[in-house]
């Protein structure tokens, strides 16, 4: 483990500059400079005051925590099916996220879920096909590499009226599926 490089990273995540952080925890700039960039090592009672200063401890900063996954493969994707339409989850585990994207796909004649008021906001990208995204007020036609964008203030879904299967990638903040 690079003890530099993570306090560095914890440093910058606050938003602090070297300057502010050497003020809190009474040292150096110059040897938390040293220290981020792994030229010097710091006594257990430093590296606690370091820890402590950013508001973490010497138990939280050794628990190894795995890496966040960022790519995803098909592998990792998980599906089902809803109503008439096939909901495919391209990025798991996306509750604890801000937003969900996910990939649906409506056979001829099929419909998405209708999705209630919420707050929030949507926004699709027809892959393949075309859809008619329907809400309160009014419908509209969508087709192939033309997008949507609208907030969660109206009960809305997208309906299939076409010979094709269409495919949507449809990204929603806060996750909804």
């Amino acid at each position: 483990m690079k003890i530099g490089s993570k306090i560095k990273r914890m440093r910058i995540q606050q938003e602090l500059t070297l300057e502010e952080l050497a003020s809190r925890c009474e040292l150096t700039k110059g040897f938390l400079s040293q220290l981020e960039r792994d030229l010097t090592s710091p006594s257990i009672a430093t590296l606690s005051d370091i820890l402590e200063a950013l508001g973490s401890s010497l138990s939280e900063f050794f628990t190894d925590s795995p890496e966040e996954q960022i790519v995803f493969r098909q592998a990792d994707f998980f599906e089902d099916t809803r109503d008439s339409c096939t909901i495919r989850w391209i990025v798991p585990n996306t509750q604890k996220n801000q937003m969900e994207p996910v990939l649906v796909e409506i056979p001829t004649g099929g419909e998405s879920f209708s999705s209630g008021p919420h707050n929030g906001e949507e926004f699709g990208y027809v892959l393949t096909g075309s859809v008619v995204l329907v809400t309160d007020t009014a419908s509209y036609p969508v087709r192939k590499g033309e997008t949507f964008y609208l907030d969660g203030k109206s009960t809305h879904y997208i309906r299939n009226d076409n010979k094709q299967t269409a495919q949507v990638l449809w990204v929603c903040t806060p996750p909804l599926f």
